[in-house]
């Protein structure tokens, strides 16, 4: 099998690199095969197994040798004796310095989870922003430990890693235009994370194939015959979507599984952008377009490089498709994204200006020192992988390049963070308008600013860059800094009390270095801020301790727990909104009653707003052991026929939700409305169970319902 396998990878290296090159891959093949020697995968199989299979993934993208090379050699700085100066000497600096940024931190460094990940993450981006093919490597690895993660035994181990595949390595291909990538690493992740889901996306797709056996086929044929008289010289691809895909669009558009109009989606290549537009007019002609769902991706390309035109109709036998236009320049950038450029270019030789769409990488190590801590880093890059962008002009005619739905805020601090924190109105063509408003593509933007104006609480509803957020959160933690750091020394010393220990500052100041602090005050603060517990502080001065107050407790119904809010602090849910754990929130303080906790979209809210002092800036407690479930409610309209409350029911209880009240509003002959109060961990838990409902056709419309 292995010799298999080797001979394999040759063939595929041969057809695209010259044989007096791939000699260097087959001493690589043998190094790494010797430095593995005896090391067994999880399946089974032997270690070299998979390097080997890592390469062949980096050869279906035709990478160069160097990238080949460090595939085969990825895992040998870190799982075995081999140092990266025997590489240096045996292979060159350049596959040398490759396998050194893929080489993770050493796992005994770091304990805490959240923290060795960020810290993997920030050295990944360090050594992308030196060369962009260490993540093409990093994701050809993690590809190939996706399609062997069923080997695992852990359960948690294999949940936790695909939802780090969701979360990092899915958005880095889709930013990368490895389209191909992206769709392997999500399918793969959703198969662990949501498998009952998968499945009856797949039964649905496989009733409707039932159906239609060839249906895929004959619209081809259909596209085609329309397309023969305008002497186009095109290829018609067809395929239907991903089970993932097709999951996120039920999750994120509020719509059911018969609503979405593109599950099968059409490619039509031609040789020109000209070709491109002249075949879109043809399709609009004869088939009736779907409203809002045409994109001209050619004349606004996306922030990775990515050049198409969008549409979906009713096309042939009545389906709703999506069909892309393509040059076939345009198609080898979806296909290979990044990877593309190593085809025509020799890798040396690319620098930042040819690859000026990678520029987000910089701005994502920028972040790294706005966010406070390694859950804010990460989540700061998810929101930037994500984001698509538009262009604005200042009044002296620079284009700033912002986030799709960027506000007048998001300008303001583009330009500077002073002007930023100083904002206190803007004029958007020539017109005042809110802070809050949406810009577009062309708008021209002038910010009025005031010495004694500070960034509001507020602001963070508004803006949609990350940078900003982080700003203006450092902001809101600089002015409670001090408070917290009192409230923090409180705690610790009542926490020292309790257990009969003389608190004193030499002990907070011994521990300074497992936290990351400078002072003690410091730590204080982290205390009093509620991201670290005066337990954990207690337990790293003191590792042998027996916490008297915590052992005993149970932690099957600990209440909800805040950051942000004073020791002590009183506060409620609020009712206009019904939020729950994973909402983002503010709080609202009200004399003689506490904080009241809003969602960032309620409509009270706005009453508030002249107010900023009352506002606070919260959000829920990382840590989900032990808390209690929040409920929330969901309206319904249900097909009258027999089974269907059941598999409602059913469909709630197996993806973990538990139903507190059912309540019928309506009742008429063909249908129902009813309205179901379910017990869940937090949003993400309510999300799945909305979108596992919507997949049941007997449901017609399902809203959640606040309040």
């Amino acid at each position: 099998m292995e010799n298999k396998k080797i001979k394999e990878l040759i063939d595929l290296a041969i057809s695209y690199i010259p044989k007096s090159e791939v000699k260097v891959i087959s001493k690589a093949i043998t190094f790494s095969s010797q430095a593995h020697d005896k090391q067994l995968r999880k399946s089974g199989e032997p270690y070299i197994n998979h390097p080997i299979e890592v390469a062949k993934i980096l050869t279906g993208i035709k990478l160069d040798v160097s990238s080949i090379v460090t595939g085969l050699l990825h895992d040998t700085v870190e799982d075995t004796i081999i140092t990266t100066s025997e590489i240096k000497n045996i292979f060159g600096n350049e596959v040398s310095n490759l396998v050194d940024g893929l080489t993770k931190i050493n796992k005994y460094s770091l304990k805490v989870k959240n923290l060795k990940l960020g810290e993997n993450y920030r050295k990944l981006l360090l050594a992308a922003t030196k060369d962009l093919r260490v993540i093409l490597i990093k994701l050809a690895d993690r590809l190939h430990n996706m399609q062997t993660l069923r080997f695992v035994d852990n359960h948690h181990k294999r949940i936790s890693t695909s939802l780090e595949t969701l979360d990092i390595y899915a958005p880095l291909a889709q930013r990368l235009g490895m389209r191909e990538w992206q769709d392997k690493l999500e399918d793969l992740s959703f198969q662990f994370i949501n498998p009952e889901a998968r499945n009856s996306i797949l039964e649905r797709l496989e009733y409707l194939n039932s159906k239609d056996v060839n249906v895929v086929d004959e619209i081809r044929y259909e596209l085609n015959k329309s397309f023969i008289d305008e002497n186009v010289d095109c290829k018609i691809y067809g395929r239907i979507k991903s089970p993932y895909s097709i999951w996120n669009k039920i999750k994120n558009k509020d719509i059911s599984f018969e609503q979405l109009s593109d599950i099968m989606a059409f490619r039509i290549i031609t040789n020109s952008t000209r070709e491109c537009y002249k075949l879109l007019g043809v399709t609009h002609r004869k088939y009736s377009y779907i409203h809002g769902r045409f994109k001209d991706f050619i004349s606004s390309p996306k922030i990775n490089g990515y050049r198409a035109l969008h549409t979906s109709v009713i096309g042939p036998q009545n389906r709703k498709i999506e069909i892309q236009f393509r040059s076939n320049v345009m198609n080898q950038i979806a296909e290979f994204g990044v990877a593309a450029h190593w085809k025509y270019k020799d890798p040396k030789e690319i620098k930042e200006r040819d690859t000026k769409e990678y520029r987000w990488m910089h701005e994502l190590l920028d972040l790294m020192n706005s966010s406070s801590s390694q859950d804010e880093l990460i989540e700061n890059s998810k929101i930037k992988l994500f984001e698509d962008n538009i262009y604005v002009f200042s009044p002296k005619g620079d284009v700033l390049e912002l986030p799709k739905n960027a506000t007048p805020i998001d300008f303001a601090y583009s330009i500077h963070s002073e002007v930023g924190d100083k904002c206190v109105a803007s004029k958007i063509n020539g017109k005042l308008q809110p802070l809050k408003s949406i810009l577009k593509n062309g708008d021209q933007i002038e910010i009025f600013t005031s010495d004694d104006s500070q960034p509001s609480p507020l602001w963070e509803r508004f803006a949609v860059t990350s940078k900003v957020k982080s700003q203006i959160r450092k902001f809101m933690r600089s002015t409670k800094k001090e408070e917290y750091e009192i409230f923090g020394k409180e705690i610790l010393m009542n926490a020292f009390k309790k257990e009969n220990i003389e608190f004193s500052d030499s002990a907070i100041n011994n521990i300074l270095k497992p936290f990351n602090c400078k002072t003690n005050e410091d730590i204080f603060e982290l205390v009093g801020s509620g991201s670290i517990t005066a337990t954990k502080v207690l337990k790293t001065i003191y590792p042998e301790l027996k916490i008297s107050y915590s052992k005993n407790k149970s932690k099957s119904n600990l209440p909800i727990k805040l950051k942000g809010l004073t020791a002590g602090m009183t506060y409620h849910l609020a009712g206009c909104c019904s939020p729950i754990i994973g909402d983002q929130i503010v709080g609202i303080v009200t004399a003689g009653i506490g904080v009241s906790v809003h969602t960032i979209d309620c409509e009270t809210l706005s009453s508030y707003a002249d107010s900023p002092e009352r506002w606070l800036d919260i959000s829920w407690e990382n840590s989900s052991g032990g808390r209690q479930n929040s409920t929330t409610r969901i309206s319904v309209t249900l097909k009258n026929q027999p089974g269907s409350l059941g598999k409602v029911t059913t469909i709630i209880a197996k993806n973990n939700g538990n139903i507190s009240n059912i309540n019928f509003t309506t009742r008429k002959t063909d249908f129902f409305e009813i309205i179901i109060d379910i017990e869940v961990r937090d949003v993400s838990h309510l999300n799945n169970i909305i979108a596992a409902l919507r997949l049941v056709s007997e449901i017609s419309s399902l809203i959640r319902v606040k309040g």
